[in-house]
């Protein structure tokens, strides 16, 4: 069995987070900035895959709005998810990241952080908050059930 990888998709920064070779537990693995006005960095996603090895599948935020409705930014978000799975061969899936981003910004601060100090890391804090939940036993959402129209 291979890893997990999780995207947490922002709009200046990508989260990126990683389980172990059990699936028992994810780690923050890093940042990737965004630079506006430009694609988005699917080579440079498809290149921490490369780098932390063995990856099987994906797991993404997908950003609803507070309803449970998607957003704009899914469009985004479905869109690089069949890239990745174009460019290389690994399942997508989707969860459900509605106040993902405040719940890192929570923990961090119980944790005597200050969100400012970590500001590049809670991104990828998000993507591991994300990935634990998924490996926890939380559901995934096929591309199907989350605002596909048929």
């Amino acid at each position: 069995m291979g890893r997990l990888l999780a995207i947490d998709w922002g709009d200046r920064r990508i989260g990126v987070a990683a389980s172990d070779e059990l699936r028992m537990l994810a780690s923050p693995a890093g940042v990737i900035v965004r630079r506006a006005g430009k694609r988005p960095p699917v080579a440079e996603l498809l290149r921490r895959m490369d780098e932390i090895g063995d990856v099987d599948a994906v797991i993404m935020g997908l950003p609803l709005d507070g309803d449970g409705n998607e957003t704009a930014r899914c469009t985004e978000v479905r869109a690089v998810a069949a890239a990745i799975t174009e460019r290389s061969g690994r399942g997508v899936s989707f969860v459900d990241e509605r106040y993902s981003t405040a719940r890192a910004h929570r923990a961090l601060h119980e944790a005597g952080g200050k969100v400012g100090d970590h500001r590049h890391d809670i991104d990828a804090m998000t993507a591991a908050m994300l990935l634990q939940a998924v490996l926890n036993g939380g559901a995934v959402m096929p591309a199907s059930t989350v605002g596909d129209a048929d």
